[in-house]
């Protein structure tokens, strides 16, 4: 009976792990993010810089950290990538609101969510046949130059009082994410087209 109870508290006991815990302080600092590009100032985009760069570390410790203590669960298998998704999509969204992303840097951001999204639906489709796709050596590299540009495009007008081409370097580096993306995104097209004809 007391070993039916301690399994039946173990998958709510899952939801407060630490590496979950993380993923969800990510999700958090969305709107937090959201609100103090739209409504702040230039303090306030600084304190978005420092919340924006802990959420980024999370990202990388809520996986190692998972690893390391064996606290792997499918929650937050499920909610890591959407977590991601969702901090990178909406900041680019505040950022073009903000007039940040203009004209043609527009279409970076573009390519950039979009890729995202049709990634998550390729994903999910290849679930189903229990199959995985590994991420690769330049999908990381895209991964941590898409980081860094957006980090720096927060900064924006506060960055820029001190290293005038701040915001210039942040168009730059999402130039090269979002090519770094088409390029990835079609490597996983490749391998997702190949399993839906052998499905076919």
């Amino acid at each position: 009976m007391a070993e039916q109870t301690m399994r039946a508290r173990v998958p709510g006991e899952k939801i407060w792990w630490f590496p979950n815990v993380l993923t969800y302080g990510r999700i958090v600092a969305v709107p937090v993010l959201a609100a103090l590009l739209i409504y702040g100032g230039i303090t306030a985009r600084w304190v978005a810089v420092a919340i924006y760069v802990a959420a980024a570390i999370t990202d990388f410790f809520d996986g190692y950290l998972a690893r390391l203590w064996k606290q792997q669960s499918a929650l937050g298998r499920m909610l890591d990538p959407i977590a991601d998704k969702v901090l990178v999509s909406v900041v680019l969204l505040v950022l073009a609101a903000d007039g940040i992303l203009v004209g043609g840097s527009m279409w970076a951001a573009i390519i950039i969510t979009a890729r995202e999204v049709l990634v998550s639906g390729l994903r999910e489709f290849l679930m189903e046949l229990r199959v995985s796709v590994p991420v690769t050596k330049i999908a990381k590299w895209k991964t941590t130059v898409q980081l860094i540009s957006i980090g720096f495009l927060i900064a924006g007008p506060a960055g820029d009082a001190l290293v005038p081409i701040i915001t210039y370097a942040g168009i730059v580096l999402l130039w090269i994410a979002a090519a770094l993306t088409l390029y990835t995104g079609y490597d996983y097209f490749r391998a997702g087209l190949r399993h839906v004809v052998d499905e076919e």
